[in-house]
């Protein structure tokens, strides 16, 4: 079953994002200098020429020259007039063309999926949710992706025309390969042509990301530049971590596993892992791990997850006490990494965190108890501005910077 929406009148994403503008040297290129344009005004930064001068330290000559290659290629145009405080003829308010390109994000959960197309001016242009299982297998779940993905597409005018797909997965990415690697929740994944399989249904690029990624890059970006990092917590069915640099920067690590904490080891637990091991963080605190121990021996079938969340909802004592453990294991874990790596921000997101507001509050306490003083100073622990939406934020801020990578523009101004 999916649900589609698409209308003839754009939507915005519910908070504009940022993209990452690289530093400028005295010796770039012209499409260096074009994309570090292009970013700025993607992001609202600077949308005039002055503005862009004054931002990049360039030349007006240089700035010029930049958008004057932009237009041609038809990555900017003028949208308007900025009235300035004063006197003085208004400037021209420059914006990315939204038809410049199109990004499809898949945001694909252990058990559902969300679809949204965007254009390069940050409007959604259609979106879709489907109920597809992981579990089911690569082959069965990519044909009803990619065939909702085209049905989308055909609803929107130039809808595949210059078209980016991002994916997020729920385990291990190697984007290198267009695979996921040893999948625990995703049986059948491993080694699988994903990229392949999406590239020859749909065309054009295709990315791969780990979904837990996709929302914590959506979750930095739509905030203001913070002097540390940002942790997003997703907390579903399996648990896992992205972490975001102070300057808009995911930290994948050198195979891409990293943020991994579903599988970090809880002290004195026996529970047995989807991944073979015992006592993994995502096997005593993920949702999965409690529905199942709420069930009973029959462990509840496949509607096991909703009908605990019914009973949270309903403030059931035995699953409200079985949310506070779970908020204990997963704060000591958080407390650890915010040793680790100081974050500003650490979000919670996903169904189990966003049902109630129980377990928010017992990582808070948690964290804030085990964690020392200086590296709580200016923490915020909190839910996610976007819970819906975050991770199709996260997609379209990586289609929109390869859209407006210099090699990108560089072979548009070549045609």
């Amino acid at each position: 079953m999916s649900e589609v929406r698409a209308s003839g009148v754009p939507e915005r994403l519910p908070e504009t994002v940022w993209l990452q503008v690289p530093p400028l040297s005295a010796r770039v290129s012209p499409e260096t200098i074009a994309s570090t344009l292009a970013r700025l005004i993607s992001s609202g930064t600077a949308t005039s020429k002055a503005d862009l001068g004054r931002v990049t330290g360039l030349a007006r000559s240089t700035v010029d020259t930049g958008i004057r290659a932009l237009e041609s290629i038809g990555a900017v145009r003028v949208g308007g007039l900025q009235h300035l405080a004063g006197r003085g003829r208004p400037a021209e308010a420059l914006e990315i063309a939204p038809d410049f390109g199109r990004v499809l994000v898949a945001d694909c959960g252990a058990q559902q999926v969300r679809l949204a197309v965007f254009d390069l001016g940050q409007n959604l242009l259609g979106s879709a949710d489907l109920q597809l299982a992981m579990a089911d297998g690569p082959g069965p779940v990519l044909d009803t992706l990619t065939g909702e993905a085209a049905r989308l597409l055909a609803g929107i005018p130039g809808g595949a025309t210059r078209l980016i797909t991002v994916v997020g997965l729920p385990g291990p990415v190697d984007d290198r390969h267009g695979t996921v690697v040893r999948p625990p929740i995703m049986p059948g994944w491993d080694g699988y042509r994903v990229s392949g399989h999406i590239r020859e249904r749909l065309g054009g690029r295709v990315t791969l990301e780990n979904d837990v990624n996709l929302r914590a890059l959506g979750e930095a970006r739509a905030r203001p530049p913070s002097p540390g990092p940002l942790l997003f917590v997703k907390i579903g069915t399996g648990i896992g971590a992205g972490l975001v640099t102070a300057d808009g920067q995911l930290l994948r690590g050198a195979d891409g596993a990293a943020g991994d904490i579903g599988h970090v080891r809880v002290p004195d637990a026996t529970a047995v892992c989807a991944c073979g091991n015992t006592g993994c963080l995502e096997a005593v605190a993920g949702l999965g791990a409690l529905s199942r121990a709420a069930a009973g021996p029959a462990g509840g079938g496949p509607d096991a997850a909703d009908d605990f969340l019914r009973a949270l909802v309903h403030r059931e004592p035995a699953a409200l006490e079985a949310v506070q453990r779970s908020a204990t294991a997963i704060g000591e874990v958080l407390a650890s990494l915010v040793h680790m790596f100081n974050p500003s921000h650490i979000v919670l997101g996903g169904r189990l965190a966003e049902a109630t507001d129980e377990l928010l509050a017992g990582v808070r306490s948690v964290v804030y108890r085990r964690a020392l003083p200086l590296a709580t100073r200016n923490l915020t622990i909190t839910g996610s501005l976007q819970p819906d939406d975050a991770g199709c934020a996260g997609g379209f801020v990586i289609g929109a910077e390869q859209f407006l990578r210099p090699e990108v523009l560089l072979e548009r101004m070549a045609e």
